[in-house]
């Protein structure tokens, strides 16, 4: 059954002051690191930088890149000879990053298929920060609960030397140095060349790695070279392929909130390393290697996209894993951990999953991550891997506060396969039971319209749309839906997107559009026989294909009904070609799969009235 997370009061003044005869150690209660008086004060931690040697020349200057390190503990590490775990966080953001205006992405206004015009770069990113602080994140989290924190800086930015490769193999080498130093196998320097050795002396060889976003990814890059001493991580909305992040299903489509924004525009975004350094790494990875794999014209998954794909380098992972993402996150989507939460399962390498229904990061409660680097990195035999596997926040509930399930998906999801119907008054409809001969139906591609616009919409020529009826009981969807779709196009190449809305709009100025949005799915009809190979439409003939939308895991209350909404270009996600191209939809061989806690009879049971308690 579900249960809520509760948390724990901290101890903050339980613990005596130490002495030279009671030296200050971590404390646990219940399974977590509690904190420690004599940790807290900041005023005496130790904070130091170094440079870590890597094993790659990612800039070409002939010697091994070395990677800016720093390091906050407490002073008992000195003054008592302490040794700690590591709480290890590493960016290419810390030291400044670039511009993020329109002019610096790619027009979007491109048609599909096209080579587009070059884009202009935004002027370099200004370094900033000091030494030692490469940064401040995580200390009054850590520390106090008797861990060693450490920062680096990735390859190409700050005071790291090496290129921005955004998700080459020196962004998994590079963590991997610095996890190689804290236990011991790696050389450390006080100056980024030559330099006096330093060595890791107060680490227990135990590290943890986390980090939202970008810096969520570096932990399970790092964790993919299966590095010895890197015992758990927590990586918190990461992307884990930057395919997924910057094309889905052979169709290119831009993170949400950043049309126009693309591998290389990410890699300007964050080269803040040497100048000296810049000319090479622009020429050799930006304008070569970049501009030679990731082909804006077709949007195909080729050699270049399968290196930046955590999936294929999963084999070494050992690290203790507990994923955490959010279910409307449209920058970094919720297919990124999942796809890898499913591989560790598979695996059989410790891992739970954190999930919310809010947007893009949000770490886990303290207390789920608590306990995570408690059993990992102290080695405190506390229970966690006997936890439930799956923690969810539910709709209208507070972060802090999630439900235990046994596993995501639900164990007890299973597909229910929605047909379509044809279109009355502008609303066709969806329901488990087929009916035959309901003939085709045509929209025009207009990017103009937001995809909200078009929900909201009464009628409108731009998108198609099926609606249930009216839930009667709450209907608990935990999983990925599938659409199966059979279309014509009426030229070579057209963006096919697909909606799963809660229907009535939710017109409060105060919700958000994602309130209303259940999930989404985007794909290239030209991909429709591989994702590898692209080949242009002949109008007029029908295609079938299928691809997954988003997973999701949400309660749909009662009074909306489930729309599926089928149109062409979404203009906060796809490229933009002229308006006009016209898709015909096969209704009959069109379907949606959505998985339903409790199947077929609990979907048909939503729809009928709940009996009313008798009175005793």
């Amino acid at each position: 059954m579900p249960r809520h997370l509760t948390l724990p009061l901290l101890i903050f003044s339980y613990l005596p002051l130490a002495s030279a005869a009671d030296p200050a150690v971590p404390v646990f209660k219940d399974g977590e690191a509690q904190i420690v008086n004599e940790y807290k004060d900041s005023d005496f931690w130790i904070r130091h930088d170094l440079w870590v040697e890597t094993e790659f020349d990612s800039d070409g200057d002939g010697n091994l890149d070395r990677m800016h390190v720093s390091v906050t503990r407490p002073r008992q590490t000195d003054t008592e000879g302490l040794k700690l775990p590591v709480v290890y966080v590493s960016s290419p953001y810390f030291a400044g990053t670039g511009s993020t205006a329109k002019e610096h992405f790619w027009d979007p206004k491109q048609e599909l298929g096209s080579e587009p015009q070059q884009r202009a770069h935004g002027p370099d990113v200004k370094r900033t920060g000091t030494r030692p602080i490469i940064s401040r994140s995580h200390l009054s989290e850590w520390i106090p609960r008797g861990y060693i924190v450490v920062h680096s800086s990735s390859p190409g930015t700050g005071l790291s030397q090496g290129c921005p490769t955004v998700g080459g193999d020196n962004e998994s080498l590079a963590p991997k140095a610095v996890v190689d130093w804290l236990c011991g196998r790696a050389k450390g320097f006080t100056k980024p060349a030559c330099g006096e050795p330093v060595a890791a002396y107060w680490s227990t060889g135990k590290v943890g790695m986390t980090g939202t976003s970008y810096n969520g990814t570096i932990p399970l890059a790092a964790a993919t070279t299966g590095v010895d001493g890197l015992e758990a991580i927590i990586p918190i909305a990461p992307n884990t392929s930057y395919y997924h992040y910057y094309r889905s299903n052979g169709l290119i489509r831009h993170p949400g909130g950043f049309v126009g924004e693309d591998i290389d525009a990410l890699y300007d975004f964050i080269h803040s390393g040497d100048e000296a350094k810049r000319e090479f790494c622009n020429c050799n990875v930006r304008d070569k290697e970049m501009a030679d794999g990731f082909d804006r014209a077709n949007g195909d998954y080729n050699e270049f996209w399968a290196g930046r794909d955590y999936l294929n380098d999963i084999e070494p992972l050992k690290a203790a894993v507990l994923m955490a993402h959010a279910f409307n996150d449209w920058n970094v989507v919720p297919e990124h951990s999942v796809r890898i939460y499913e591989a560790l399962k598979k695996k059989g390498v410790p891992a739970q999953a954190f999930f919310h229904q809010g947007g893009h990061g949000g770490p886990p409660p303290m207390k789920l991550m608590n306990r995570w680097f408690t059993r990992y990195l102290h080695g405190v035999e506390n229970g966690v891997e006997n936890d439930p596997k799956s923690w969810i926040v539910r709709e209208g509930k507070e972060r802090d506060k999630p439900t235990a399930y046994p596993e995501y998906p639900h164990p007890d999801a299973s597909a229910v396969t929605l047909h379509l119907g044809q279109s009355n008054a502008g609303h066709g409809s969806l329901t488990a039971n087929a009916s035959p001969n309901q003939g085709k139906e045509t929209l025009v591609d207009n990017f103009s319209f937001s995809g909200s616009t078009l929900a909201q919409a009464e009628h409108t020529d731009h998108r198609l749309m099926f609606v249930t009826p009216k839930l009667k009981r709450p209907l608990h969807l935990s999983g990925t839906p599938r659409i199966k779709i059979r279309l014509a196009c009426d030229k070579p190449a057209a963006n096919l997107s697909v909606w799963v809305v809660s229907l009535p709009w939710n017109k409060d100025r105060k919700a958000k559009i994602t309130d209303n949005v259940i999930t989404r799915g985007w794909a290239d009809p030209q991909n429709y026989r591989s994702l590898t190979e692209s080949e242009p439409l002949e109008p007029g003939r029908f295609y079938e294909m299928s691809f997954d939308l988003q997973p999701d895991d949400q309660v749909i209350p009662v009074g909306q009904q489930i729309g599926l909404m089928i149109f062409s270009s979404d203009r906060e996600f796809t490229l933009h070609p002229a308006p006009g191209t016209k898709l015909t939809i096969d209704l009959d061989a069109t379907s949606l799969i959505v998985p339903v806690i409790g199947g077929e009879k609990a979907f048909a049971e939503s729809f009928r009235k709940a009996p009313k308690d008798k009175k005793k």
